[in-house]
């Protein structure tokens, strides 16, 4: 646990994983203030002293911070949309970021973004950690999670959905691909997993994939991005998402992925001869 001086601050997205962080700090003896963010957090915070914001509005959060005390901040949770130019509401100190906020709105991925969002804030006076630091039972660990193991034919598409998908992280797009047969068949974009998982059912449905169960879900953390912000995830959902999709299996990288709702996970899983693995470079070479 990151040793505290201050309050710590949770910014929710949607998603889980704020309520993880909220609890995990809790439970080690915090007091977090949530700012949930307007039009994305989807989680009840009536159990905690919170207050909606616009992700754009640094004023509103520099203000609230200092008035709370607040001197660490956990960014968590998802974001749908990013703020227009016009819409952001700076502070006199963070008023030198703009020109390089403009430049990252116009068309950088998300890992520049979270960048800049980071330096933003730090400049703001607070510090931001990662939600592993908060919460780190929750990160990957290795090897099998549940019952079952991958098989043969699962390492080989676990190899190649690794090395595309570190490829894909090389260019700041996503975290995930689906490998089947050895084949890459989907990437991961701004819809997220959930959406590739869906597109993959939807070819299995229409006969252009094989029947299952065969195939992984690859997510692995992008070689350049800071582990204060935007882990791979996986949980509940991805595991239904991933037998509705037909697959055999999902891998996640050790240490540098999040596995939420873990026991829900495991039981999920179990019931549908899915296995989770986490997974090292060193273990999946073909």
């Amino acid at each position: 646990m990151v040793p505290a001086k201050g309050r710590l601050a949770v910014i929710a997205g949607y998603g889980r994983l704020p309520q993880h962080i909220a609890a995990a700090a809790r439970a080690a003896g915090e007091d977090p203030f949530i700012f949930a963010l307007a039009g994305e957090s989807d989680q009840d915070w009536s159990a905690y002293e919170h207050v909606e914001i616009a992700i754009s509005d640094i004023a509103r959060f520099s203000a609230g911070a200092r008035r709370l005390g607040i001197d660490r901040v956990v960014l968590s949770g998802g974001v749908r949309r990013r703020p227009r130019f016009g819409e952001i509401r700076p502070t006199w100190r963070s008023l030198r970021s703009l020109p390089e906020v403009f430049r990252a709105l116009k068309g950088y991925g998300d890992d520049r973004m979270l960048r800049v969002a980071i330096s933003m804030l730090e400049e703001e006076g607070v510090r931001v950690v990662g939600a592993h630091e908060i919460a780190p039972d929750i990160l990957a660990t290795p090897g099998p999670v549940g019952r079952h193991r991958p098989k043969e034919a699962d390492r080989a598409d676990i190899a190649a959905g690794m090395e595309a998908a570190l490829a894909l992280g090389r260019l700041d797009i996503g975290q995930g691909v689906i490998s089947v047969g050895g084949r890459v068949v989907a990437l991961e974009g701004l819809e997220g997993t959930d959406e590739m998982l869906a597109r993959v059912a939807g070819l299995r449905a229409a006969g252009r994939l094989r029947p299952g169960p065969s195939g992984v879900l690859v997510k692995m953390c992008k070689p350049s991005q800071d582990m204060r912000a935007d882990l791979p995830s996986i949980g509940p959902a991805t595991v239904q998402g991933a037998l509705k999709a037909g697959l055999s299996g999902i891998a996640v990288e050790t240490g540098r992925s999040l596995v939420l709702d873990r026991q829900e996970l495991i039981e999920a899983a179990d019931r549908a001869g899915i296995f989770v693995h986490g997974i090292e470079p060193e273990d999946v070479r073909p």
